[in-house]
């Protein structure tokens, strides 16, 4: 009786994640506005041109942060970026500010860290493998990141490149573009799309 119950158990299991792993992504970016997002007030940062939303600090360099206007659970996000003018330092935020993986070069450590979460109070915990031979950085790139309770995956370019599993994560919460504050910076993105798994 208990092999039975487990191997129901060990059956409703893959079936879950085979759901969650067919889960549809859908566009999150219209290319003309920014619904779905919260513009943030006075916004002089984010700019919307021929369906492709472009960031660019301000004279003053205090960053921003264009938050969907709904929180997640579990989840796949997934946007094709291009590194612009400056030194790029961008990412995208997953439930809250203090949990994000990285797209460009970290300002702690000088150097591309592409797909490595950063994790505030830790720095990066783990970084990105192969990212060197697979990011193109005068392209466009392609970054998917699935959010199932506390473990992040990311794929650069159609290749997984880690897995991470992360501690004190909120149950839910919105997703963030990051324009990196105290940059002198452009980055543009661009087919943005989520599927919640739950």
């Amino acid at each position: 009786m208990r092999k039975l119950c487990f191997a129901m158990l060990l059956v409703f299991g893959v079936l879950h994640w085979g759901q969650a792993q067919e889960a549809k992504l859908k566009k999150a970016f219209n290319g003309k506005n920014f619904k779905g997002w919260v513009e943030p007030e006075n916004n002089v940062w984010w700019t919307i041109d021929d369906g492709v939303l472009h960031a660019k600090s301000d004279p003053e360099k205090t960053g921003s942060i264009l938050w969907t206007d709904k929180d997640y659970n579990d989840f796949v996000v997934q946007a094709d970026f291009l590194y612009g003018e400056g030194t790029v330092d961008t990412g995208i935020f997953l439930r809250e500010e203090a949990q994000q993986i990285q797209m460009g070069i970290s300002g702690s450590l000088k150097r591309d860290m592409t797909g490595s979460p950063y994790i505030v109070g830790k720095g990066y915990p783990v970084e990105a493998e192969g990212v060197a031979d697979i990011l193109k950085p005068n392209e466009w790139n392609t970054i998917k990141i699935k959010a199932v309770d506390n473990i992040y995956t990311v794929w650069l370019n159609g290749q997984q490149v880690v897995t991470y599993e992360a501690s004190d994560v909120p149950e839910e919460g919105p997703i963030g573009l990051q324009l990196h504050p105290n940059r002198d910076m452009t980055t543009s993105f661009k087919n943005i799309k989520i599927a919640e798994l739950r």
